[in-house]
């Protein structure tokens, strides 16, 4: 019947479902870095529906989320404005991040 067998992938068929990191993307970082103290970034690998991002989490636990392009581009940003650089998936999230979501749920619908 067919059910199980695999088809070839189209080589026009673009893999990602999202779009790359563009300079907006960058700006903003540099924007909420530059207009909150206290800011960490974490480090999110590139997956199949998204580019490589960056949480970045203030002092008070409000974040904003961007694309990079690449862990070197995140370096860069955080070295140019000495902000200390983590990976997501070795430290996790800081609590206050978690605690900045539960005090401001109008956030989740975006």
């Amino acid at each position: 019947m067919g059910w199980f067998s695999r088809r070839a992938a189209d080589p026009t068929t673009p893999t990602k479902l999202d779009r790359e990191a563009n300079r907006d993307d960058l700006t903003a970082l540099e924007a909420f870095v530059t207009s909150r103290r206290g800011v960490e970034f974490y480090l999110e690998p590139e997956t199949t529906a998204t580019d490589t991002t960056v949480v970045a989490v203030a002092h008070d636990g409000e974040w904003i989320r961007r694309r990079v392009g690449t862990p070197r581009a995140a370096g860069k940003i955080a070295q140019k404005h000495a902000v200390p650089l983590y990976e997501a998936g070795r430290t996790g999230y800081p609590e206050r991040m978690r605690a900045w979501n539960r005090a401001h749920p109008e956030r989740r619908a975006r």
